[in-house]
C-alpha cells in the first residue's frame, strides 16, 4: 500500500513539467509566496485507494487558469477530466467545470459522470436494524482465517449498479455573502444482480465438491442479500432495475470562507430543496411515477483558526460539518437514498452514509434510510510549507471524528405490505414464508426499535499534501466504534481534496 501512496505523492511533481511558463515579473502575496498566474495544468496518473473500492488506476488532469493572479489562490476557471478503474470493478469517467467568472457575478458548475459499479455495497435498511455478518462474505485461502460453516459468498453484500450523472448548477448574489442557488440535472441508475460470470472471468468454474477456501470462482447459485430483499418484499418490482430521475434544485447559501479549498476561517451553510421525478420505461418494468419525491438538505460548516504563527501562516484550524437530508414529500426509491445531495458537484462520489466520502472508517452505504443526519469534526494541522521549483507545497495532519444517525427510518412492514399487495402484512410473515432452511429472523434483523437510532461513530487521522492551495492529495485512516459498522480494524482511503 505504501508504494501506491509514494507514487501518488511523486506524481504531484509532474505538474511543473507540463505547466505553462508564468509571465514575469513574479508578484508575491501577503505571505511572501509567488502568486500563480496564467494556465497551470498537467496530466497525472489517477492513483488512489479506497477500502470500499480497492486500488484505482487511470489518468486525470486538472487545469487551472489564474489570469493575472489578482484573485489567487482563487482560480478563474477549473477544468477536471478523469478516467479510471479500480480493482473492485468500479469505474470513473468524469468531466467537471467550475468558474465564478464565465458568467459575471455568478458561479457555474457543470458535471458529466459515468460510474459503473459491478459490486455496489448493500447492507440492508435502517443501519443497525439490519444485522451485519462478517463471516458470510469473509473468504480466505487459508481455512483457519475464515468461518467455513457460516461462509456464503464474497459478494453476499453486493449488487450491480451503474450511475449516470449530468448536472448544471449556478449561484448568484442576493446580498454580500448571501447567495441564491439553482440547478438542473438527471441521475440515471441501471441496477441488477451481480454478474457472476463477468466477475469470475477466466477463473476456473465453481466446483461444489470443493471447500470454500479452495474456490477462486464465485458460486453462481448463491443468493445475495439484494435477492433476499426482493423476495421478502422490501424492494419492489418497480425499483429493482433502477430508473432515470431528472431533478430541479433550489436553495440559498451563506459563505464567508477565506477560500474554497482548505479554508482557514469562515462559515459555509446551505439550505436547499431537491424535487426528483421518475421514469424507467427503458427497462420494461413497472412505471416509477410513484417515486416522485421532494428532499430537504441543510448543511453547516465552520472553520475556526486556532493558531497563527509569527509569519502570519495559519497552523491549526478547527473544522466541523453538520448536515441533514430528509424526504419531506413522496417516496424515494431505495437506490437514491444513499446519494448525498449537494448544491455543487466537486467530487466524484456523493455516497451516504458510510465510507470515505461521508463517515470515514464505516463501510460504504451502511446507513440506508429515508432520512439521516451526520457530523464530521477535525483539527487541521499545517505542519510544513515548502517550494519545489515554482510550485508551493504544504503537508498537514488531520485527526477526525465522524458520526451518522438515522432520522427517517423505513417502516419495513409497510414496505412488505405495499410490495406484496397485502399478501404479507409484516416483515416477519414474509420472512417466515420465504427464508432458506436454517436461517432465523435474528440473523438479519434486530427486534429492538431503539437500535435504529443508535449513532454510527468513527475516528481516525488524515495526511494532506497540497500544491498551490487548490490541488490536495488526501490519505485518511478511520476506524469504527461499533464492529457492526466494520469488522476490520480500520479503513484506509487515498483521495483528492478535503472531505469538506
Amino acid at each position: 500500500m505504501k508504494k501506491y501512496i509514494l507514487v501518488a505523492l511523486c506524481s504531484l511533481l509532474v505538474l511543473p513539467a507540463f505547466a505553462k511558463k508564468e509571465p514575469k515579473p513574479q508578484e508575491v502575496d501577503s505571505l511572501g509566496r509567488k502568486i500563480k498566474t496564467g494556465w497551470n495544468f498537467g496530466i497525472l496518473p489517477s492513483i488512489a485507494y479506497d477500502a470500499d473500492y480497492g486500488f484505482q488506476g487511470g489518468v486525470l488532469t486538472n487545469v487551472y487558469y489564474y489570469g493575472d493572479g489578482s484573485q489567487y489562490p482563487e482560480y478563474i476557471h477549473s477544468l477536471y477530466l478523469e478516467a479510471a478503474y479500480t480493482t473492485k470493478h468500479h469505474g470513473i469517467f468524469r468531466f467537471n467545470y467550475d468558474s465564478k467568472y464565465l458568467i459575471p457575478g455568478h458561479r457555474l458548475t457543470l458535471d458529466a459522470t459515468y460510474l459503473p459499479d459491478a459490486m455496489c455495497d448493500f447492507y440492508g435498511f435502517n443501519g443497525f436494524q439490519s444485522q451485519y455478518n462478517y463471516n458470510w462474505h469473509n473468504w480466505n485461502k487459508k481455512p483457519e482465517k475464515m468461518d467455513i460453516a457460516d461462509y456464503r459468498t464474497r459478494v453476499f453484500y453486493k449488487y450491480k449498479r451503474d450511475l449516470i450523472r449530468v448536472a448544471g448548477d449556478i449561484e448568484g448574489t442576493i446580498y454580500k455573502d448571501l447567495k441564491w442557488n439553482a440547478g438542473l440535472g438527471v441521475l440515471g441508475y441501471i441496477i441488477d444482480d451481480c454478474d457472476i460470470d463477468m466477475l469470475n472471468g477466466k477463473k476456473r468454474p465453481f466446483d461444489p465438491t470443493k471447500e470454500a477456501w479452495e474456490q477462486k470462482a464465485l458460486d453462481p447459485n448463491a443468493q445475495l442479500l439484494y435477492d433476499k430483499y426482493k423476495t421478502w418484499g422490501l424492494i419492489g418490482a418497480d425499483e429493482q432495475n433502477g430508473g432515470w430521475h431528472p431533478y430541479l434544485r433550489v436553495g440559498i447559501t451563506y459563505d464567508t470562507r477565506d477560500k474554497r479549498q482548505g479554508p482557514n476561517k469562515g462559515i459555509y451553510t446551505d439550505l436547499f430543496f431537491t424535487y426528483s421525478a421518475a421514469f424507467n420505461a427503458a427497462y420494461g418494468q413497472q412505471a416509477t411515477a410513484g417515486y416522485n419525491h421532494l428532499q430537504l438538505n441543510f448543511t453547516f460548516r465552520h472553520y475556526v483558526p486556532c493558531f497563527v504563527d509569527k509569519n502570519g501562516i495559519n497552523r491549526i484550524t478547527f473544522a466541523y460539518r453538520l448536515g441533514i437530508q430528509n424526504n419531506i414529500a413522496g417516496r424515494s426509491p431505495f437506490y437514491m437514498n444513499n446519494y448525498l445531495n449537494t448544491l455543487f458537484i466537486q467530487r466524484v462520489y456523493y455516497e451516504g452514509l458510510g465510507g470515505g466520502n461521508s463517515v470515514r472508517g464505516m463501510m460504504a452505504n451502511r446507513i440506508l434510510a429515508d432520512g439521516f443526519a451526520f457530523a464530521n469534526i477535525e483539527f487541521r494541522f499545517r505542519v510544513v510549507n515548502f517550494d519545489i521549483g515554482r510550485q508551493h507545497f504544504f503537508i498537514g495532519l488531520n485527526p477526525f471524528f465522524d458520526m451518522g444517525i438515522i432520522t427517517q427510518p423505513y417502516n419495513m412492514d409497510d414496505l412488505v405490505a405495499r410490495h406484496t399487495n397485502g399478501t404479507y402484512t409484516t416483515l416477519q410473515e414474509s420472512f417466515d414464508a420465504n427464508h432458506e432452511v436454517g436461517e432465523t429472523f435474528s440473523d438479519y434483523f434486530t427486534t429492538d426499535p431503539k437500535r435504529i437510532y443508535f449513532p454510527h461513530m468513527t475516528a481516525g487521522i488524515g495526511l494532506k499534501v497540497g500544491m498551490n492551495e487548490n490541488f490536495v492529495l488526501s490519505a485518511d485512516w478511520g476506524m469504527p466504534i461499533d464492529r457492526q459498522d466494520n469488522q476490520k480494524l480500520a479503513n484506509f482511503y487515498v483521495k483528492m481534496g478535503y472531505l469538506f
